[in-house]
């Protein structure tokens, strides 16, 4: 059984339920056009046939469980649970994922804020998004790029810069001396 809802000229949103044929001779009848005249019938606009916008656009796919996996499973694991997520710093534990995306995902993607605070969730150190992104955008923005600049509800994808890399390592080796 075919469904279609269709809003008339005045207002009134119509539901219709029928077979494929009543539900297109319906369609055709309410736009104006009849299947006689050969001409397509109009469509209805609906909100899934939008063109995504930019602040709605879906990123590419970030696979948090494979972050998750490298930082549980790579060479510097040990030093990873020690110096960062054995200690109470939330700088250290915000650029973690940026981290591991640069050092074994070749820096292929930036993260934003909420996919930062779902990694850090899913490793059991968990970093709700505003803080993140406060992180970011205050204390840890000396270490990090944005690809854009912050806007109000706009999300922002960050890298490790240079100077984040070198902090980071840093902290891992246990040089760390307060910058």
């Amino acid at each position: 059984m075919a469904k279609a809802s269709l809003t008339l000229r005045n207002g009134t949103v119509v539901n219709i339920e029928g077979s494929p044929q009543e539900v297109q001779q319906l369609l055709e009848y309410y736009s104006g056009q009849s299947a006689k005249e050969g001409e397509r019938p109009a469509r209805k606009k609906t909100r899934s046939a939008r063109k995504p916008t930019e602040r709605g656009a879906p990123s590419e796919a970030v696979d948090y469980a494979k972050i998750v996996n490298l930082v549980k499973e790579c060479d510097e694991s040990e030093a990873i649970e020690e110096r960062i997520l054995d200690r109470s710093s939330q700088v250290d534990r915000t650029l973690l994922p940026l981290y591991i995306v640069h050092e074994y995902l070749d820096n292929g993607f930036g993260l934003t804020s909420g996919e930062i605070s779902k990694i850090t969730t899913d490793l059991g150190i968990p970093i709700s998004q505003p803080n993140a992104s406060t992180t970011l955008s205050g204390t840890g923005s000396r270490y990090v790029i944005g690809d854009k600049v912050k806007k109000k509800g706009q999300p922002v994808k960050y890298k490790l810069s240079r100077r984040g890399l070198k902090y980071l390592k840093a902290v891992l080796e246990g040089k760390h001396s307060g910058e």
